[in-house]
């Protein structure tokens, strides 16, 4: 069946095309299996709360009949502004807007949470973008760039909120404000008031809007399974804090459920995140750390593994969702969040820029993709760029792959502060896994490019022009003057359950057929691969580990094993594998390599208007690598699991950024074949 929607209609309707319905909610409201919600063109100020799922043969769809014509906002439009001083204007609202979740009372905050808690989950949007809080009405009305802001000039567009009257106490912990919605008293009489610097501007000519809801359209109910939501324009959301034992929340997302498809959508300004694949509600451990103080947040993250079990986390039952063409931008935390809700999935042909720029927000969970428990996500042929990381995955990232994508400019702009509780910047972070994660055919090309304090690594077929970092680094802690070893789990091989626990060994990485540029100047010689920041472009980093010849002669393969001969074996370094690379520039070598290319011509590259114009035909010659495929990358040493696809299917990297086939005549890079300019976009 068919439900109309058309927020012009004169009234409300039954959702028939004559006489549609003027919210969407109605329709979620009696949408079932097979149905399909057709959204005509208008602002639809409202929180989306479909109570019904689909099936995999019977999808519930909820289309925006113009492409992006149909606007999802969090905000509300706010006038009769009223000169204060200078430059700053002052308006204030009932807060009986806000219903049971008040974003001017409530805080960005809880675990994982680095910054100062004294920003509001809600904003002020000024002609589409969100303006810059203050802690205190004197910094607004100052109205200096903030020295940690990507963006100067945005930065100097400040508000600041204060309440007045009968207010309800601010809650600091955003998780309560949701699992006791209905029992949050409003008081009658109390409001928000806000004062806002417009540098010269007059809001009651301009388009002002304030965050009122929470989300745009997120189901409250586990299970909601096989909804489609294409072409929207979701925007302008009060979103929490999304760490990785907790609930996380986005403008949109599926909650705790599998096979939803998100495509064509438009998704920005979100106060934290944009989208949320991920996670279930767990009242016992919702920011346990934060409230409860007693126990390691990372501890919390080893309990929501386990815990997850019992609310369902199976291949059956959650991920396996398909995000499509989507573009995700001015997102304050992320703009994809997940933690093990998105397991199965695929994120392709997005483009995911300007995320986590205004500094003002800061913590351990900040990219433009960051997902915990990637188990067998594909995240191919996007676009990142301007991001304070491109892509996160955290923990658990077996069966993941990374693969052409283009990234750039993710890194903090030269002369800005880094702001206090801000994380630091690459291309591909892969945080504490086992492998195996692959990320190949990508053009990476910030100041850093890969980031693995982690084991079970395939690098294959990239351009890299910034470092490796973290190596043999990043993962424990020295508390009470010892050593803390995190240990993360592994998995059945291309499931979810659980199949043990192990601290990083590091090691067990294979590098091959890459190209390595030297692009940019090292400005701090006393940096190593073990920091976060380390400048200097190549494999050298991986000296430290052993060969794989070496490292198998150590175990006794030839005779009875001594158990506590061996231990020091068992926890230590594992192999590496390297061979088919390109370097110029002075891009630094793994001594281990003997297969490669050193380059003694200075390459060009540089990226303009989505051409990659370059000079590496000329400076690769007649080099040619093997072809690489899962028989030549083998096995992760931990899970004892393939580098394969998620079918089990072997990979035979034959294809190369654009789809095309590589044949018999194999260069080091993401192309197939090489030539001066080389659009990318």
């Amino acid at each position: 069946m068919q439900y109309y929607v058309d927020a012009k209609a004169e009234r409300n309707g039954n959702g028939t095309k004559e006489f549609p319905f003027k919210t969407i909610n109605e329709a979620a409201a009696v949408a079932r299996a097979g149905d399909e919600v057709r959204v005509a063109p208008g602002i639809y100020r409202e929180q989306v709360v479909p109570l019904c799922g689909g099936t995999k043969e019977q999808r519930i769809t909820y289309t925006s009949e113009e492409p992006l014509g149909a606007v999802i906002s969090g905000s509300e439009v706010l006038t009769g502004w009223k000169r204060y001083k200078g430059d700053v204007w002052t308006a204030e609202v009932d807060n009986g807007i806000f219903g049971g979740y008040n974003p001017y009372t409530t805080y960005v905050c809880g675990d994982w949470y680095f910054a100062p808690t004294v920003r509001h989950t809600g904003s002020v949007v000024l002609n589409g973008r969100m303006m810059y809080e203050t802690a205190t009405l004197e910094e607004c009305l100052a109205g200096a760039a903030d020295p940690c802001a990507w963006n100067q000039k945005e930065s100097e567009f400040k508000w600041f909120c204060e309440q007045s009257g009968e207010a309800p106490v601010p809650c600091s912990a955003p998780t309560e404000v949701v699992v006791n919605a209905q029992a949050k008293e409003i008081r009658v009489g109390s409001r928000t008031v806000f004062y806002c610097n417009f540098k010269g501007l007059d809001p009651n000519e301009q388009e002002v809007e304030i965050f009122v809801r929470r989300n745009c359209f997120m189901p409250r109910k586990n299970g909601l399974d096989y909804i489609t939501v294409r072409g929207f324009k979701i925007c302008n959301g009060a979103t929490t804090w999304a760490p990785p034992a907790s609930y996380q929340d986005g403008l949109i997302g599926p909650h705790w459920s599998k096979g939803w498809v998100l495509e064509d959508l438009e998704v920005c300004n979100s106060r934290c995140c944009g989208i949320s694949l991920g996670k279930y509600r767990d009242k016992e451990n919702d920011m346990y750390f934060y409230t409860k103080h007693l126990k390691s947040p990372t501890q919390m993250e080893r309990d929501a593994v386990c815990r997850g079990q019992y609310h369902g986390w199976t291949k059956e039952r959650v991920g396996s969702h398909l995000v499509r063409r989507c573009h995700v931008h001015h997102c304050e935390q992320t703009g994809i969040v997940g933690r093990m809700g998105a397991v199965f999935s695929t994120i392709e042909d997005c483009h995911i820029h300007h995320i986590c720029n205004s500094q003002q927000l800061g913590g351990a969970e900040t990219a433009g993709i960051k997902l915990h428990a990637g188990i067998d996500v594909l995240i191919r042929r996007n676009h990142i760029h301007d991001c304070i990381m491109g892509v996160w995955l955290d923990w658990e990232a077996q069966g993941a792959r990374v693969s052409q994508n283009l990234m750039y400019n993710n890194e903090m702009p030269e002369g800005r502060e880094k702001a206090k509780g801000a994380m630091f910047s690459t291309d591909v972070f892969i945080e504490v896994g086992h492998g195996p994660t692959t990320i190949d055919n990508n053009l990476l090309l910030s100041k850093v490019s890969i980031t693995i304090p982690s084991e079970g690594i395939a690098v294959v077929h990239n351009l890299v022009l910034g470092s490796f970092s973290l190596i043999n680094s990043g993962v424990d802690s020295i508390v009470n003057d010892q050593r803390e070893p995190r240990y993360t789990p592994y998995h059945i091989r291309h499931r979810t359950e659980v199949a043990g626990f192990i601290s990083i060994l590091h090691g067990d990485d294979r590098i091959y057929n890459n190209i390595f540029v030297q692009q940019k100047a090292v400005t701090d010689e006393k940096k190593t691969a073990a920091d976060a920041d380390y400048e200097r472009v190549g494999t050298a980093p991986f000296d430290i580990f052993p060969t794989y010849e070496s490292w198998i002669s150590n175990f006794m393969m030839d005779k009875e094993p001594d158990m506590v001969a061996l231990g020091k074996h068992h926890f230590g370094h594992l192999p590496v594998w390297l061979a088919g690379n390109a370097y110029f520039n002075g891009a630094s070598v793994c001594k281990h390599e003997s297969e490669k290319l050193v380059g003694e011509g200075r390459a060009r590259l540089s990226l303009d208007g989505g051409v990659l114009k370059n000079n590496l035909a000329e400076l690769l010659g007649g080099y040619t690598a093997g072809v690489i495929s899962t028989a030549v990358l083998g096995t992760a040493f931990e899970p004892e699991q393939r580098f394969e696809n998620r079918d089990g299917s072997d990979i035979v990297f034959n294809e190369d950024f654009f789809g095309n086939h590589r044949g018999t005549s194999v260069i080091p890079g993401p192309f197939a074949s090489l030539r001066d300019e080389i659009a990318v976009l």
